[in-house]
């Protein structure tokens, strides 16, 4: 595969997907409470090119084997980045994210180790409506925490559903949701049949 190959739009997207975890992190721990508002446009915006770089990739016939593993990597990086930072918040419980954090990293190291013996490893449907379920739920989030600063801003109070025990709640639950959908995934890896293949 050339190098003018390799570095097309799609590969760009999952790139930018990675670029823009930083800024979003930066947006969502900074003081500025309109900053923590665009911190939810920037990750809608990376989730964006998760959708397109996909379809690009198949419809343009530019899937390429790099693409193929940062795609994945990228949606990890985004995702674990999120949940790293609900902790920090005090938004999500810590053992409900360490989980879900070892089981991407031990996916990705199972990549690695496919890559290295010249073997892909194929992103399962199960997995990608796991990652679909991640993005919707930090993005949901998001949401939640980017409205209850702009009503803490005008109003100078949070709507009474927006107080910080109900937003822990609510985010703790869906994690749980998350957390168990991601657990079944990563077993649906270990156990299915034809768990690499061998590139033509």
């Amino acid at each position: 595969m050339s190098k003018r190959h390799t570095i097309n739009l799609p590969n760009c997207l999952t790139l930018l997907r990675i670029g823009l975890t930083p800024l979003f992190l930066l947006m969502l721990f900074a003081e500025v409470w309109y900053w923590k508002s665009l911190a939810f446009v920037v990750f809608v915006i990376a989730s964006v090119t998760d959708y397109y770089d996909g379809r690009l990739a198949r419809s343009g016939n530019q899937v390429t084997s790099l693409g193929r593993f940062l795609d994945p990597l990228a949606d990890k990086i985004l995702v674990t980045s999120a949940l790293i930072a609900f902790v920090f918040d005090q938004m999500v419980n810590l053992w409900l994210v360490i989980p879900i954090v070892v089981r991407d990293i031990v996916i990705t190291i199972m990549r690695l180790y496919g890559i290295y013996h010249g073997r892909q490893m194929i992103t399962s449907r199960f997995a990608k409506w796991k990652t679909g379920v991640q993005l919707f739920t930090v993005v949901f989030l998001l949401f939640i925490i980017g409205l209850q600063e702009a009503l803490g801003r005008f109003s100078g109070e949070g709507a009474f559903f927006l107080d910080g025990t109900r937003i822990q709640m609510l985010a703790n639950g869906l994690m749980a949701a998350v957390l168990l959908l991601t657990i079944l995934s990563g077993f649906h890896y270990l156990f299915r049949s034809g768990f690499f293949y061998k590139e033509s």
